[in-house]
């Protein structure tokens, strides 16, 4: 009984090779595509807000004038003190997409350059496509100090005139 050895064949070697590495890499990627499908599914789900306050002093009350808008920079947020004293802070990030805001002096309003919202002083949406106010950061005022959590956004539907915290008079 003797065994005949077949003879190679390169090409069918090179295709079995060539097949089974383009298995693998399949494989590979689609390991990589579930993978990133089921991490993209479950983030966010079973994480509960556990920020703590973060408030900032912004400066005294007497440093914003009635009317007044005021860019805080460190929280990305405005400070409006509107005209009947009233604070407010309120978020740089337009509720249509998240894209900054800039607060126009000469129209008395906050525009969105993505989309061309518009929002008034007490971040009322004025022009779609944003259908809901700016979002609203808790204020105190303490000592006469305007102190703004930068952390904690407050999602709005409306604007309501308790939003406003005022300075407590003097006397």
């Amino acid at each position: 009984m003797s065994i005949e050895k077949q003879p190679l064949n390169p090409t069918s070697n090179r295709r079995t090779f060539l097949s089974r590495l383009w298995l693998g890499l399949g494989l590979v990627a689609l390991v990589q595509f579930v993978g990133g499908t089921l991490a993209f599914l479950v983030s966010g789900s079973g994480k509960k807000s556990t920020h703590e306050p973060l408030f900032i002093e912004v400066g005294p009350v007497d440093n914003f004038a009635l009317g007044s808008v005021t860019l805080i920079r460190q929280g990305e947020l405005y400070l409006n003190r509107l005209e009947d004293g009233g604070f407010l802070a309120l978020s740089r990030k337009c509720t249509h997409l998240g894209c900054a805001i800039a607060w126009d002096e000469e129209q008395k309003l906050f525009a969105c350059p993505c989309h061309a919202s518009t929002f008034d002083n007490s971040g009322r949406v004025l022009k779609t496509p944003a259908s809901r106010p700016l979002d609203q950061h808790p204020l105190t005022i303490e000592n006469g100090q305007v102190n703004i959590d930068i952390e904690t956004r407050n999602r709005r539907q409306s604007f309501k005139p308790e939003q406003l915290t005022y300075a407590l008079k003097k006397g």
